[in-house]
């Protein structure tokens, strides 16, 4: 199993990872993890732990690793939007077949005012790409 590890593991945080060496070769025969850097993905930070210098094949992996976490998470935004269009649908569906008129008058405020937001949020963006914002 040892032969099976990479050299370092990406603890996932909020807006980032702690970064930290695995040590297979530990006296127990177990895994040691030793944390060695902190990683914020919105800023690109990366912070060594302590007095530690990062090598430079330290800063290409967590590199590598800031590259294919910033891609997943982008297509996981775009799933989670195409997911809000089918809910969006389910819930018309919804609205108009099963729904009663205690559980109407409980959602449509609030998805009316969510769906107004929504829509001057797309209508301005849709504006500002087509060039319809130029003062």
């Amino acid at each position: 199993m040892p032969d099976d590890l990479p050299d370092l593991y990406f603890r996932v945080r909020e807006n980032g990872a702690a970064v930290f060496r695995i040590d297979p070769e530990h006296r127990a025969r177990r895994i040691d993890l030793e944390h060695i850097a902190t990683v914020n993905l919105r800023s690109g930070d990366v912070r060594a732990q302590g007095d530690r210098v990062l090598s430079p094949d330290d800063l290409a992996a967590i590199r590598d690793w800031v590259a294919e976490r910033t891609e997943l998470l982008a297509r996981r935004d775009m799933d989670d939007i195409f997911r809000s269009i089918e809910t969006l649908n389910l819930t018309a569906q919804w609205a108009q077949t099963r729904a009663s008129d205690e559980q109407l008058d409980a959602v449509t405020d609030a998805l009316l005012l969510a769906m107004h937001d929504l829509r001057s949020v797309l209508v301005r963006k849709q504006s500002e790409r087509l060039g319809g914002d130029e003062d």
